[in-house]
């Protein structure tokens, strides 16, 4: 395993996702200023979530000519380049135009951050990306934290200076990231293999892919949305910027240990009934933290992320197995469709709130994972009686 691009790419990463989840805190802080309804606060993270998701493939493709070179820190510079002009945007459309260029960076290390954490991983794949994907989501939890003490202190003039941190992965990137990623030929044998194994059942693909679809929508729906509208909604209950973000990001970061741990169970037990039982679990908890105040909400907001994120990592290894040739565009693809169908989501949410109320909408959202877990169900059984010798490191790389 080489420890260094590992430790690298996922440092960009880590890096990346603070900046990404550090938006919805300044949605929420120019919300008053700007005079934003919840819809165009929901539309305002809509934008920025699609271009940087929708994205993803076409990085990905790019990624695989340029074998994984220069595309992680151009793209973290990128990002933080248009981040260090937010608290000059004079308007909301601005604002919005900034970070939207800006969401390109992000989808570019995303697409190219998966390929090398694998490589980088050598005859451990598996527990390499895992650790790209927990240092992702660490970033999404520290994000709402950190900017808003940011905000706190200094107001969104402070922000520049969490983009100038950014600079140190980003010359730590280029010099570690320079040499190719390496393409296994063995196992590219075995993913052939495994796509010739799997062509009789062509004919049930469209089904397959049609449940995995609403299974990514559903799934999406209330993680994205309380993660979008969390600050807002803590707002309103008379939290601080400093406090609601640290509250946000107990959110969150219980969603990171959910991924990580979710790719172990993954791996062990039958990866449909993980999805199901993790989803149903998850209700009461996501009713519950709406609620809570002081320790209650700390462990039942962890728990809520934490049960909703461990199908993070499974999905993507799903999605693999549908095209296990094309591993790299998969894995973009599921990743952008997971943002940005929650995104969509989290705009509608918006519109109803603006209606009916956003507590109203949250407490309804905490729901919806009964229905991602139905659908799960939907999906073949991915147990293996008797995995193939070549078969074994094949499945590694999309956990």
């Amino acid at each position: 395993m080489n420890l260094k691009r590992l430790l690298s790419i996922s440092t960009g990463h880590l890096t990346i996702d603070i900046l990404n989840s550090s938006v919805y805190m300044i949605l929420t802080a120019v919300s008053i200023p700007f005079g934003l309804s919840l819809s165009q606060m929901g539309m305002g993270a809509l934008i920025y979530t699609l271009v940087g998701s929708l994205t993803q493939p076409l990085f990905g493709a790019w990624a695989d000519r340029l074998r994984g070179r220069w595309l992680g820190p151009l793209g973290l510079l990128w990002t933080l380049s248009f981040y260090m002009f937010i608290p000059w945007a004079p308007n909301f459309a601005m604002l919005i135009g900034c970070l939207t260029i800006g969401a390109l960076g992000s989808a570019a290390l995303h697409a190219v951050g998966m390929i090398i954490a694998s490589d980088a991983g050598g005859k451990h794949p598996t527990t390499a990306t895992s650790i790209f994907f927990v240092m992702g989501q660490s970033g999404l939890a520290l994000g709402p934290s950190l900017s808003g003490l940011v905000i706190a202190s200094w107001g969104l003039r402070g922000l520049p200076f969490m983009a100038i941190f950014a600079v140190i992965p980003v010359i730590s990137m280029f010099f570690l990231l320079r040499a190719p990623v390496h393409y296994d030929p063995v196992a590219m044998g075995a993913a052939s293999a495994n796509g010739g194994r799997k062509g009789n059942s062509a004919s049930i693909k469209w089904g397959v892919i049609g449940a995995f679809v609403l299974l990514i929508l559903l799934r999406s729906a209330t993680m994205q949305t309380y993660t979008i509208f969390l600050p807002k909604f803590l707002e309103g209950r008379g939290y601080l910027p400093g406090a609601y973000g640290f509250m946000v990001g107990i959110f969150v970061f219980g969603g990171a240990i959910g991924t990580f741990f979710g790719g172990m169970l993954g791996d062990k037990f039958n990866r449909r009934l993980v999805i199901f039982t993790s989803s149903v679990l998850a209700v009461p908890f996501c009713y519950l933290f709406l609620g809570a105040d002081g320790w209650l909400y700390y462990v039942t907001a962890a728990l809520a992320g934490g049960l909703l994120n461990i199908s993070h990592s499974i999905l993507i290894v799903m999605a693999q197995a549908l095209l296990p040739r094309q591993k790299g565009m998969m894995g973009g693809a599921t990743l952008g469709f997971m943002f940005a169908s929650g995104a969509v989501t989290a705009w509608l949410a918006g519109l109803v709130a603006d209606q009916i109320g956003l507590t109203v909408v949250l407490y309804v959202l905490a729901f919806v994972p009964i229905l991602a877990g139905a659908s799960a169900l939907l999906l073949p059984s991915t147990r293996q009686s008797a995995p193939a010798p070549l078969a074994a490191p094949q499945a590694a790389p999309g956990d």
